[in-house]
């Protein structure tokens, strides 16, 4: 029969604009389990502009983990919750609370890339396992990689290069790029820019402003005066709402091709509307996927939570996935630390965007789609980068 997993979390205004098998094991005899439970920590941004982002990863994680029914190796597992705020001064401190008040097993976090880093500061520290179920701060998986530093998700070289790719592919030369200035954004388009220039493109000017502010309007006017042959951008949650909607009601929707990291356009459909109709996007997933477990995974999600999942959902449940790799590996001994992280490195994780393997730097390496938002869907148009691995540069593992 099928059983109820734990309830959604009550989301906020943000989270409506923002609001996406697998390894299978064996399950294992309890007498076979040490006694106690798997501590996973969630540390991930519960209000604010990220808010649906993080409900939908802890979503997906929980969804696995009922799906087995409720142990990983063996062993029952106990959650705890701090909200990130998206603010990366208070990070070291609550990633603290997490590994030293709780003393969680596994630190399961976050979506802010400047968040990140303080996160990996402590986990470094105190050589606690972190899975990242979203943030793609390249630094986390390059120079400050480490072998307890696992993603379920992406670097932002990753996408940026990808569309940075399709673009050139198009003939266009000359292109105006704009992002919040952080690590995120900052990093996408350097992955774009490395892509697109060394296949004869241009880019001629690089716009930022500060996260989260989302008035635009002096950024679009600008574009409007440069006449680009095309527009690349990263935005995502509540911001990536109100971008799509303002560059759209500045009448530039059909006279310069706008293209984005895939994060503007999922989760956003909804309240983004008629405005983000035709965008093109590259991302690790997109609706109309035809693999087995994007089916059985889309439908076990909305008969749990009455949502459709994003691809925030599916790194949550992947990052389920991850920890199962490993916590079956020591029948739910998380105590043996170097056979937990040789086991998740190993791991051929059976996702819904599509099977993946991690790089030696423990970033996915994986396909990443060219995707098209037609009504409230983006919708997968081919494969635009097969098998791209991140270069991990600076990583020594």
């Amino acid at each position: 029969m099928h059983r109820r997993p734990p309830p959604m979390l009550t989301l906020t205004v943000a989270a409506a604009l923002a609001w996406g098998t697998a390894v299978s094991y064996a399950p294992l005899a309890r007498a076979q389990a040490p006694s106690g439970k798997i501590k996973v920590g969630f540390m991930l941004p519960y209000t604010g502009t990220y808010a649906a982002l993080g409900t939908a990863i802890e979503n997906g994680f929980r969804l696995y983990v009922h799906e087995q029914g409720g142990r990983l190796g063996g062993r029952e597992v106990e959650y705890f919750k701090v909200d990130d705020e998206s603010d990366p001064a208070k990070a070291p401190e609550n990633a603290s609370r997490l590994v030293k008040r709780d003393q969680v097993d596994v630190v399961v976090g976050t979506v802010h890339s400047g968040v990140q880093m303080g996160i990996v500061k402590v986990v470094k520290e105190t050589n606690t396992l972190l899975i990242i179920p979203n943030a793609g701060v390249d630094e986390a998986t390059g120079p400050l990689c480490g072998p307890n530093i696992f993603r379920s998700s992406f670097s932002n070289w990753q996408p940026g290069y990808a569309m940075g790719q399709v673009v050139a592919s198009r003939g266009l030369k000359r292109v105006v790029t704009l992002t919040w200035k952080y690590a995120a954004g900052e990093q996408s388009v350097k992955g774009f820019k490395e892509a697109f220039e060394s296949r004869g493109g241009k880019v001629v000017k690089e716009l930022s402003l500060p996260f989260p502010n989302v008035e635009f309007q002096a950024q679009i006017t600008e574009i409007a005066s440069l006449k680009p042959d095309a527009v690349f951008v990263f935005f995502a949650g509540g911001g990536a709402v109100k971008f799509v909607r303002d560059w759209a009601a500045a009448g530039l929707k059909d006279k310069i091709p706008l293209f984005a990291s895939g994060f503007l356009t999922d989760g956003t459909l909804e309240a983004q509307g008629a405005a983000a109709q035709g965008l093109e996007t590259t991302l690790h997933y997109a609706d109309g996927l035809t693999n087995a477990r994007d089916k059985a995974f889309r439908l076990e999600y909305a008969k749990a939570y009455k949502l459709q999942p994003d691809v925030y959902a599916v790194q949550g449940y992947d990052a389920a996935q991850l920890l199962a790799a490993g916590a079956t590996a020591v029948k739910g001994d998380m105590t043996r630390k170097a056979d937990v992280y040789k086991a998740m490195e190993a791991a051929r994780v059976d996702s819904p965007r599509g099977a993946f393997t991690l790089s030696r730097a423990h970033n996915p390496v994986q396909d990443f789609y060219l995707r098209k938002v037609d009504g409230r869907e983006n919708k997968v148009g081919g494969v635009a980068v097969r098998a791209l691995a991140d270069p991990a540069r600076g990583c020594r593992l």
